[in-house]
């Protein structure tokens, strides 16, 4: 019997990756005259938004997303999730309908076909580069002036398998205070178990995401960081820890 799960969950893990390589091959044209012009972004994000459906259906996922508050069309947000599993990036397309842009590790372009389109739309950054960060937060504040959301995981790396939440870097939350721009925290439930980074794991079933209260931050300075921070992790725990029940 286990000799089949194996089966199962190298063939399982081969077609995740024809899942998401097939939209991007049969979409390409329309992909890159999407990115022609930074103002065709929402064009570039629908697109997204359909080839992350594709994949979340194809792999067996049945989402269920339960809305606290909902983002308003044309604001701006900082949109923050817990982060466990490849297939987060998708949900989060699935999740929210507002464009937003990603911030994420740079490391994600040098995967093939994904990659080429990922480092021309997300803003990437080198944890370990000062120069990094500082060239992040201009190019957020650009986006954010766009009307675009921002988009980060906050927990930087995804946390080993123990981990039911790791601790949130502070970028996040010092650029959302520094724009004025609302925290929508996310709780995704069952992405570790579905298809987490464990190669033999994972399978078909549902997903349930939860969006919760925005929280505001206008009259916030830097020094509220921290106090953004934890009260924005605490929501995401609490969730976590209630769906595990």
């Amino acid at each position: 019997m286990i000799v089949f799960k194996y089966i199962f969950w190298t063939l399982y893990r081969i077609w995740f990756y024809i899942l998401v390589a097939l939209p991007i091959i049969l979409l390409f044209p329309f992909l890159v005259l999407s990115i022609l012009k930074e103002s065709w972004y929402p064009y570039f994000f629908k697109l997204a938004r359909i080839w992350a459906r594709f994949i979340l259906i194809g792999m067996g996922f049945i989402t269920k997303t339960e809305y606290l508050q909902k983002p308003e069309p044309n604001k701006s947000y900082m949109f923050i999730a817990n982060h466990t599993s490849m297939v987060d990036i998708m949900l989060m397309l699935v999740t929210v309908k507002n464009p937003f842009v990603f911030v994420g590790k740079a490391e994600l372009a040098k995967i093939p076909l994904f990659g080429f389109f990922y480092k021309r739309t997300s803003i990437l950054v080198d944890r370990s580069s000062p120069k990094s960060r500082q060239a992040v937060f201009l190019r957020a504040q650009r986006r954010l002036k766009q009307g675009l959301s921002i988009c980060i995981f906050p927990e930087g790396l995804v946390p080993e398998e123990h981990v039911l939440l790791d601790q949130f870097k502070d970028g996040a939350f010092r650029m959302a205070i520094n724009h004025n721009t609302p925290v929508v925290p996310i709780t995704f439930a069952d992405n570790k178990k579905r298809f987490s980074y464990t190669f033999f794991s994972g399978g078909p079933g549902i997903m349930r995401t939860k969006v919760h209260h925005f929280i505001p931050t206008e009259g916030l300075t830097t020094d509220d960081t921290k106090t953004l921070n934890a009260q924005s992790r605490t929501i995401v725990l609490q969730q976590l820890e209630a769906f595990s029940k």
